[in-house]
């Protein structure tokens, strides 16, 4: 999928030639966020990004306005089991403070609802977090709500060396 135009704004699909367009996406993420650290401090480099950017599971999308990324979706495809089928989790998705209440992020969602579609997936899911209002209305607006507890399972501790 190349670039889709959405009112003043296209939604561009990321390939393994896209490092430096992935690069711009992390800092919107990091400043969308207010978490540049995370989104900044330990950068993949451009063998494990074409990687990413190359394979099945992960996808990409980047709102750009001109040259400028204003907003992105990271998500991923996870093949089922229990049928030939497959879901899209939405890891990520911001726009930058200046683009918000556009349809950046509602264009970012409908694309990857086409992607999901062409993959043969059976839907798109995500996550928020309650205090997270704006997001909360978003997806309240666009699919239906399931309440769900999440919990994270801590690793075990590596063994001596």
């Amino acid at each position: 999928m190349s670039a889709l135009p959405c009112s003043s704004f296209t939604v561009r699909q990321l390939t393994a030639e896209d490092e430096p367009l992935m690069h711009d996406l992390l800092s919107m993420f990091g400043e969308a966020f207010d978490d540049p650290e995370t989104y900044g401090a330990r950068r993949p480099g451009p063998a494990y990004l074409r990687r990413l950017l190359g394979g099945d599971t992960f996808i990409a999308l980047a709102a750009c306005e001109g040259s400028q990324v204003i907003g992105g979706i990271a998500a991923y495809e996870l093949m089922k089991f229990e049928q030939e089928r497959s879901e899209i989790y939405i890891y990520d998705l911001a726009v930058a403070q200046a683009h918000r209440r556009k349809g950046v992020a509602t264009g970012l969602i409908r694309a990857l609802q086409r992607i999901a579609r062409e993959r043969g997936a059976w839907v798109v899911f995500v996550q928020a977090d309650p205090p997270d209002e704006p997001a909360v209305a978003l997806y309240t607006k666009l699919g239906v709500r399931e309440d769900v507890l999440h919990f994270d399972l801590p690793l075990p501790p590596t063994e001596g060396p």
